[in-house]
Formats: structure tokens, C-alpha cells, sequence
């Protein structure tokens, strides 16, 4: 079995929630007998390593063939739209832009927020959510919404100065729509070269690639939802281009993996997707133990660790510590991260005389989240909508005990955890209250949730993704149609309930 899969991400590069669950099924796939992975990135940066996987990167690709940008497609050429289609050898000395709609908020650092705030003369300190989610401003006494243009943060992003020539980033930046299409073009090129049974796509960003690779070949599409646009903006303010490009990435797809049954029930009434064709595969648990520092002197450390927006929920974690920290001074609050939302917290705790008890530490690598962990006492994870959330399962690992909301894909297969609704902050204050008055709860969490995610793996999350592909090319040889892992339980699932 050969795997032709397409990510956007990979440790230990970015390594967010898609790149870790991308090594994970990786690595469990590779200690399958008899199966090869083939896996396509933006861009390679050498230290990618994992047994039986192939590493090919689009950049290193579209230096070597860039024969394959020789057709017409829309531009926009230094800030100048072109009026019609023109060939790519007429403009390939100029940067070229593919025509984006809209920016993706979700991946707006703070520090693009600061720019653009203070290039448009408006006070930082004056701007701030509401409860829909929108950056809003005062003027003159009235309230009103901030709008964010791709000119304002590919503005944010260069200073002015703009590049001489297309270059995969591999990143997550203001030029993310060009990229990924970019990445479809050179992907379907790139997989001409290769022998392969299946495709496998990761997230929107690699989709429209997964159907070129499919209508080119014939091979059939898996597409893996670890995320939706749902799930990105809250459930507020959809962006309409990448719904489209999910859903026809879903509705093109021979088969369509979640990570959580919330996200399962999302893509079935949202995208209107054949359910039949749709199977919950939990996300599982690679995270080497750390050594806690137990007995520490000091105070009672609770943490938050995620983008800073607001599908993660960070206010709600905000109101909770205020509401804590009129009950118990021997505390202390950590919100872990970066996102549009990192300023506007820190105002926050500002205005409501808590900043002493609060510590912002931006983002974090691995080796930083270890050493958090290692002296954390208590794990907030608020998310509004989060599809599954990896980092509980990481933290429980590491012996922390955890709060998580009911939102989560997370709270279908974590038991030992306390669950409360994302939007009810006197019930997670009430948890970290316990949790931090009743030790013998909290060592109750720990070593049963220890115990627990023990069993939850990657290799097990590896074998019901091979079973699918082995039931699509069965299917696909028989010339028949059946309900995708009609033929499986979860096995992450099934090995925990029978104890194994």
C-alpha cells in the first residue's frame, strides 16, 4: 500500500494541532507492514524524519519545474490588477498574487494586529472584542467594527517591501490563498512522478490539491477534516472561500475522515455530506513524559495553551481566573500562545486588576511546553469549538489534571476530565477551585487520566485510516458503494474500553 498524503504542516515545523496529528498517523502508518507514505509539503526543510515516509516539498519541486506555471491564470502584478488573463512567462519576473478575497483571521499574529492598528492611526488600547467575536474601536462615542483587508496585512507583513519572485513559505502568512493554490498546481505535477494506491489531503489547505491529483490519476481522495470554518471563526462570520473550497474538497472525496463525532455531525449538516461516506477516526497521543516538579514552592500554577482567538475561548479562561482569584491569592494564571486576540487579553487583565497574577509568555516550542507542563498544576482548555484538542491528551500524559469544554471532540474519548460548557465561567471556576482546595481530587485525576491515555495511540488511529483505504480500493475493484468503516470499530476507542 502506497499513501500519496498532502499536509501543511510537519514537525518539527509550526507543529500545531495539524502537524502533530499529521506525524502521529505517520508514524503509526509507517509500522504497518507493507505500507509507504509519500508525503508532500509546501516546502522541506530537511530534518523531516520518519520511518517508511518519503518527504517531497513543492518548493524544491517548483525550482526544478517551473515549466509548470507556463499557463494563463488571473493575476494581480504589484498591486495592479490585470485586466485579463496573460501568460505566466510575460510576467514571471514580477511578483504575482492569484486574486484572494478575504484574509484568515484565525492566523493573524498580534503583532500584525499592532501594525495595522497603528498604520490606520488607531489607539491599541482602545480596541477590543465583543461578543460576537469582532475587533471593535470607539469613536466619538459610538462603537465600530474593524475591518481587515489582505492589503493591510501583506502591508503588516513586508514593510513595503514586497519579494521579487513566488516562494513557498510553508507558513501560515497573508499570501495563504496564493500559496495553496500554488501548492494544488505543483502537487498535481509533483505526482506524476510517483507510484501511489491512495490520496490522502489534510485540512482545506490541501484539498483542491487532492482533487486535481484525483481527476488526473483516478486514484481515490481521502480528505481528513481536523478543522472547519465553522470551528475557525467561532461559528461567526464564515469565510466563504474556504467553506467552498472544504466542501468541494468533502463532496469530490471518496471518503471523508473527522477527528471527533462533533466534527462528524458538523460536515453532515453544514456541508451537506453523504454520511454514509463520512467515519470519526480519533486523534491519539505521542508525548513523551516529562518529570513533574512536585512539592514546588510557590503558587498554584493554571494554564492555557493555544492560539489566542477566539474559537479557543480565551476570555472565558480570563473571567474564570478573576472570579478564582477573589476566592485564593496563592495563584497564579498562564496564557501560552499568540493570535489577534493576544493584545486585547492582556488589556484585559489590565482593566480588571489581575495583570500581577497573570504571565503572557507568546508562543511556545516544544521544548517550552515541556517545561511549562512540568510545573503546571491545573489544565484550562475553554475552546468554543474545538473539532478534537490534542493538548489535553498531552497534558493528562504528563500527570495534569484537566478542564476541558463539552465543545471539544476531546471530551467524546477523555473520561478523566472535569467537562463544562465553554460560555459557563462560574463552572470552570468552580473546577479550578477544586482542583487546586482538594488535592486528593486532582491526584485522582491525574493517575486515572495517566492510565488512560496510555492506551489512546497514534498506531491504533493508523490502522482504521489503512483499513479505509484498503475498503475504498475494495469497493473501488468491485465496483460497488458501501458505508465507509461499516467494517471497524474505533479502535482507539474499542482497545480503551476493553482494557488492553
Amino acid at each position: 500500500m502506497k499513501v500519496l498524503m498532502l499536509g501543511w504542516e510537519f514537525p518539527p515545523h509550526i507543529s500545531g494541532g495539524l502537524g502533530t496529528a499529521c506525524h502521529g498517523i505517520v508514524k503509526g502508518l509507517g509500522r504497518i507492514p507493507d505500507t509507504k507514505v509519500i508525503f508532500v509539503v509546501p516546502k522541506v526543510f530537511g530534518d523531516e524524519r520518519v520511518r517508511n515516509t518519503k518527504f517531497a516539498g513543492a518548493d524544491k519541486f517548483l525550482e526544478r519545474h517551473a515549466k509548470i506555471l507556463d499557463r494563463e491564470v488571473k493575476i494581480e502584478v504589484q498591486g495592479d490588477s490585470a485586466s485579463a488573463p496573460q501568460p505566466f512567462d510575460k510576467v514571471k519576473d514580477r511578483l504575482i498574487y492569484i486574486e484572494a478575497a478575504s484574509s484568515l483571521h484565525p492566523y493573524i499574529q498580534a503583532e500584525q494586529i499592532e501594525r495595522i492598528l497603528i498604520n490606520r492611526n488607531i489607539d491599541p488600547a482602545k480596541v477590543y472584542f465583543d461578543e460576537k467575536g469582532r475587533m471593535m474601536t470607539t469613536v466619538n462615542g459610538k462603537s465600530k467594527e474593524i475591518s481587515i483587508a489582505i492589503s493591510d496585512i501583506q502591508d503588516a507583513d513586508n514593510d513595503g517591501n514586497q519579494p521579487v519572485k513566488f516562494e513557498f513559505t510553508g507558513r501560515y502568512t497573508s499570501n495563504l490563498y496564493t500559496e495553496t493554490d500554488m501548492y494544488a498546481r505543483v502537487a498535481a505535477e509533483l505526482s506524476k512522478h510517483y507510484d501511489f494506491d491512495v490520496i490522502h489531503a489534510h485540512d482545506w489547505l490541501t484539498y483542491e490539491a487532492g482533487v486535481a491529483i484525483k481527476e488526473q490519476t483516478g486514484k481515490p481522495l481521502v480528505v481528513h477534516v481536523h478543522a472547519t470554518e465553522f470551528d475557525r471563526s467561532g461559528g461567526n462570520y464564515v469565510n466563504d472561500r474556504v467553506f467552498k473550497i472544504e466542501k468541494h474538497g468533502m463532496k469530490e472525496a471518496d471518503a471523508v475522515v473527522t477527528v471527533s463525532n462533533l466534527t462528524r455531525d458538523t460536515v453532515v449538516k453544514k456541508y451537506d455530506i453523504d454520511p454514509d461516506k463520512v467515519q470519526t477516526v480519533y486523534n491519539a497521543v505521542d508525548f513523551k513524559p516529562i518529570r513533574r516538579v512536585t512539592n514546588k514552592k510557590g503558587p498554584k500554577l493554571i494554564t492555557f495553551l493555544g492560539r489566542i482567538t477566539r474559537q479557543k475561548g480565551p476570555e472565558y479562561f480570563l473571567r474564570a481566573a478573576y472570579k478564582v482569584l477573589q476566592e485564593l491569592d496563592d495563584i497564579r494564571f498562564v496564557m501560552a500562545g499568540n493570535g489577534d486576540m493576544y493584545h486585547a487579553m492582556i488589556r484585559e487583565t489590565a482593566r480588571l486588576g489581575i495583570a500581577d497574577k497573570f504571565h503572557f509568555t507568546d508562543f511556545l516550542d516544544r521544548d517550552g511546553v515541556r517545561k511549562l507542563f512540568s510545573i503546571t498544576d491545573v489544565f484550562v482548555m475553554p475552546s468554543v469549538s474545538e473539532p478534537f484538542g490534542i493538548v489535553p491528551l498531552e497534558a493528562v500524559r504528563s500527570g495534569i489534571p484537566v478542564i476541558i469544554s463539552r465543545q471539544s471532540g476531546v471530551s467524546e474519548i477523555l473520561d478523566n476530565a472535569i467537562k463544562v460548557d465553554y460560555w459557563d465561567d462560574n463552572a470552570m471556576a468552580n473546577a479550578i477551585y477544586s482542583l487546586v482546595k482538594y488535592p486528593t481530587l486532582a491526584k485522582h485525576l491525574s493517575r486515572n487520566g495517566k492510565e488512560e491515555v496510555s492506551k489512546i495511540k497514534w498506531d491504533f488511529t493508523a490502522i482504521d485510516i489503512r483499513n479505509i483505504y484498503e475498503e475504498l480500493l475494495d469497493m473501488r475493484n468491485d465496483s460497488q458503494t458501501g458505508t465507509i468503516g461499516e467494517n471497524f470499530d474505533n479502535r482507539n476507542i474499542l482497545i480503551k474500553r476493553q482494557g488492553i
